[in-house]
Formats: structure tokens, C-alpha cells, sequence
């Protein structure tokens, strides 16, 4: 057996005594630590010793670091159920987990090609573009931009979307979703979506692509989400009788 030195037995005492606060709440989720040079000086050991405690509760997945930011605590456990047909904000909101949604923008445009071949319409077509920003324990978790075709886009155009979601407004519009098709692939965050997210370019996101369709078969929504991965993780729970899969929240890292 290999007997610990002192300066691994201290940084993994100083590990353990933050670890504890973290999950009795004194340090809140999202909540950003002291300073790495305050938190040496209190617990009387060198910022080394202090950072290899820190990358423990990195490991763990207790704690977020981000350069030139701070370390914060990692935000509540989450859970977006990719089964079900419901926005990612009610879907939460559901648990009983708080999302903020902030709209960074809403206007009616030319669709891109892409957009136009996803939603089964005419390329130059024009539809409402929805751009939203969610944030959970304080912090920007995932930007959306969603494209609603006409006719549908002039009955919702006026909603407060900051309090109703997407598949509401299309609800109380009288257009009933069925069903929808979705992919999720892992990129890197680029350039655009950082700067509302709060991350460097290049920081590893999921991407999902999402189109819903009416009763009709009508394509009526195609939404892109990015989704720092440093916030959610997806699980999945296979059964004899199927697979359900799940977006969570990473509470500790």
C-alpha cells in the first residue's frame, strides 16, 4: 500500500471540506467560489496544493472552471427528456428547475437553403426567426434559433416568449404538433453562439436539430439548438420494452 505524502493527504483534506459545503449549500449551484489566492490563504496552503484540490472537484464534477472567469459550483441537476414532444424550457420548468429565457432577437427573413429544404418550402421563402437565450443557475446554457414558417408565423409573431414557449404559442394559434424529428451531434461552439454563451469559440457543444410537424405532416418549426456540454450530458435508460433518452444536468464533473 502506498501511504499518501502530506501535500496530497492536504489537498485532498481541503477537496473534501469544500466538497462537503458544496452539497450542504453553502456554496449555492451556479455560485462562483473565492478567489484562488483567498482560498490558499484561508486553508494556509500553496495555490498548487489549492489547484489540485480544485481539479479533484473538477473531476468529481462538483465544480465549473472557466479561464479568465472564475470556478463556480456546477449548476442542479437537469434532466430534458428527448421522448417527449415539449420545449426544452417546459420540460424543465416541470421538475421544478428554474430556466430563464431571454430573447436575443425575432424578425421575418429570407430562409436560408438549409432551413427551406428542412422545412419542405420553397427557397427565398421568408419565415419568423427566434432567437432565445436559456440560462439555468445563473448561467447561459443554450441558445436556440428557431424558424417558423407562414402561416403559422404571423399568428404568434406578437407572443412574449421570455413566458411562453414555442409549442404554447403554436398551441393557443390552434396548430397541433404530432410529432417531431430531431439529431444531436457534438461540435465546436462557434463564434456567433459564444458570444451569447459566454464561452470561448471552439468549447465543446452539443448541436441538435429539431423539426416538428403537424397532424398534417406539415413541417411547422425547425430549431437549432446549441448546448454547452460543460451543462448538460445525455443519458439514456434502456429497457426490455424500449429506450429512453434524457437530458441532464451535469452536478458535478
Amino acid at each position: 500500500m502506498t501511504r499518501e505524502g502530506p501535500t496530497e493527504a492536504r489537498y485532498r483534506a481541503i477537496a473534501a471540506d469544500l466538497a462537503a459545503k458544496i452539497r450542504s449549500g453553502e456554496y449555492a449551484p451556479g455560485e462562483a467560489l473565492p478567489a484562488q489566492r483567498e482560498l490558499s490563504a484561508a486553508y494556509g496552503v500553496t495555490l498548487m496544493t489549492l489547484r489540485q484540490a480544485l481539479r479533484q472537484l473538477s473531476d468529481d464534477r462538483l465544480i465549473v472552471q472557466q479561464p479568465g472567469k472564475g470556478t463556480f459550483v456546477s449548476p442542479p441537476h437537469l434532466a430534458y427528456r428527448l421522448g417527449s414532444l415539449r420545449s426544452l424550457a417546459d420540460d424543465l420548468r416541470d421538475q421544478g428547475h428554474e430556466v430563464r429565457t431571454t430573447v436575443l432577437g425575432r424578425s421575418v427573413r429570407k430562409l436560408p437553403a438549409r432551413v427551406a429544404a428542412q422545412l419542405r418550402v420553397r427557397s427565398g421563402d421568408t419565415a419568423l426567426r427566434l432567437e432565445r437565450l436559456r440560462a439555468f443557475a445563473g448561467r447561459p446554457a443554450v441558445h436556440q434559433v428557431s424558424w417558423v414558417p407562414a402561416p403559422h408565423a404571423a399568428a404568434i409573431r406578437e407572443r412574449d416568449f421570455e413566458a411562453v414557449s414555442l409549442y404554447g404559442a403554436l398551441a393557443d394559434a390552434g396548430v397541433a404538433v404530432a410529432r417531431a424529428a430531431e439529431t444531436v451531434r457534438p461540435e465546436a461552439l462557434d463564434e456567433a453562439a459564444a458570444r451569447h454563451l459566454g464561452e470561448p469559440a471552439g468549447t465543446p457543444v452539443f448541436v441538435s436539430d429539431r423539426i416538428t410537424y403537424a397532424l398534417d405532416g406539415g413541417a411547422v418549426v425547425a430549431d437549432r439548438a446549441t448546448i454547452l456540454g460543460s451543462m448538460l450530458e445525455i443519458r439514456t435508460d434502456r429497457q426490455a420494452t424500449g429506450l429512453s433518452v434524457a437530458w441532464s444536468g451535469l452536478t458535478s464533473r
